[in-house]
């Protein structure tokens, strides 16, 4: 009997699964899908939770739905409250394995697990997934990458590259193999399990929030993943996504892909290839452009980690600035929504009460807590981290760093003018009553 070691990341489905294809071909009679759940006080050097509620919440349907997903091919997902450099090489040891198969992240925190599980001797092997677009397939070298989004894309675009067709579902999957009690006990199984039952808090459908992932709609799970993707080519609404992407309030002004693509419960090639079948259907104009155009900025910011790894999160980012100071009075209050600036204080306010804001009102705070309460900007990241249902590690540090000025756009910074914002996207009022600052 061999066994295969899969170690579920940010990658938490079944179709089109590069790595887990990996392991699944590669010639081992079982298989052991595992996933490391973090640690519920694991905090960031700001003194906050790394991962919050509203964040924990959604993963955990997500998580849910692939369980339920592996048990109906009759392997269920082993789901560990422990840290996969402990987990992990007492799972191999326990059924008798030597590597590891898992999603290659190019992120300082991500690295570091992968490094601590080969300094505990286990062999890991990763497989890039995460983008439209293999970096093997650029016209550059990743250490070449033009620092300019807009070179890039025009450069993709003039060399005709697309994506690969994504793969299917497993129709099967080999089964488990034995685990002892005590081994079961030691990575804590009967906590992980217990974990992602526990259900979505009630801020999860709160009738305000642009993304309300406590309802079936907006469930984590990688079926709900799909079935948001048909339903949203189904009633046409790529044709109108350029249109109405700098919305602020509901559901349909923007895609609301991002959730389920930063827990990997819905893959970018899947949404191209659909996106493909609509335009050939329907036709194709600005709005279904622009979607593509989307998931090519979400590749450039996978590239860039590729480039420069851990430089993009150093205090200075790629520039030379002087680090910022931390305002730790002034980053409680932006945290809070009580800075007294209406348009800010809303955003955050809905930000802390479902998990989600819109890409226009991400801007504007960013701006605000960078120009105007002169805070760290990192501070501002980690907050988001902890924050958003969405979270991408890669889209999170390079958006930061393009508002910071610290990236590797040369025109420097974007300061947006709260005032100015609000009287273009909320001029009624509407979104800043909503939330009670108007």
């Amino acid at each position: 009997m061999s066994t295969a070691l899969f170690w579920f990341r940010n990658d938490l489905r079944l179709h089109d699964q590069p790595a887990l294809r990996s392991a699944l071909t590669s010639g081992a009679t079982h298989l052991l899908p595992v996933v490391c759940l973090p640690a519920p006080d694991e905090s960031t050097p700001w003194g906050f939770a790394r991962v919050g509620a509203h964040r924990r919440a959604f993963t955990a349907a997500a998580l849910r739905g692939l369980h339920q997903q592996t048990s109906a091919l009759g392997n269920p997902l082993l789901i560990c409250q422990a840290p996969p450099a402990t987990a992990l090489p007492q799972l191999a040891q326990a059924v008798g394995a030597t590597t590891a198969v898992c999603e290659d992240i190019a992120a300082p925190y991500e690295q570091a697990e992968v490094a601590a599980l080969r300094a505990a001797g286990l062999q890991v092997r990763t497989v890039w997934h995460s983008s439209l677009l293999p970096p093997a397939r650029m016209p550059w070298p990743v250490d070449q990458l033009p620092g300019v989004f807009t070179s890039f894309r025009q450069k993709v675009e003039r060399a005709g590259i697309t994506p690969a067709a994504p793969l299917p579902l497993p129709t099967k999957l080999p089964p488990p193999p034995d685990l002892p009690a005590h081994v079961l006990q030691a990575v804590g199984a009967e906590q992980g399990t217990a974990a992602i039952l526990q259900p979505a808090p009630p801020q999860g459908s709160d009738a305000r929030s642009s993304f309300p992932y406590g309802t079936p709609a907006c469930d984590g799970s990688e079926a709900a993943a799909l079935a948001h993707l048909a339903q949203y080519l189904a009633r046409k609404l790529p044709h109108s996504y350029k249109a109405t992407r700098n919305g602020l309030t509901g559901l349909d002004y923007s895609s609301k892909f991002s959730p389920w693509l930063a827990t990997g419960a819905l893959s970018p090639r899947q949404i191209y290839a659909d996106l493909k079948n609509f335009e050939c259907d329907h036709g194709a104009n600005d709005g279904t452009y622009w979607l593509w155009f989307e998931l090519l900025w979400r590749d450039y910011f996978r590239l860039l980690h590729l480039q420069y790894g851990a430089a993009l999160y150093r205090a200075r980012g790629l520039s030379e600035l002087p680090p910022a100071p931390h305002n730790p009075r002034g980053f409680d209050r932006w945290c809070q929504g009580d800075t007294g600036q209406p348009l800010v204080d809303a955003a955050m306010r809905e930000l802390a009460a479902t998990g989600y804001l819109s890409n226009r009102l991400r801007q504007v705070v960013a701006s605000y807590l960078i120009y105007d309460l002169r805070g760290d900007w990192r501070a501002g990241a980690a907050w988001f981290e902890s924050q958003l249902v969405d979270y991408d590690v890669y889209s999170n540090q390079a958006n930061w760093l393009y508002i910071a000025g610290r990236g590797t756009d040369p025109r420097g910074g974007r300061r947006f003018n709260p005032i100015k914002q609000a009287q273009d996207h909320d001029a009624d009022g509407s979104y800043r009553r909503m939330w009670g600052t108007a």
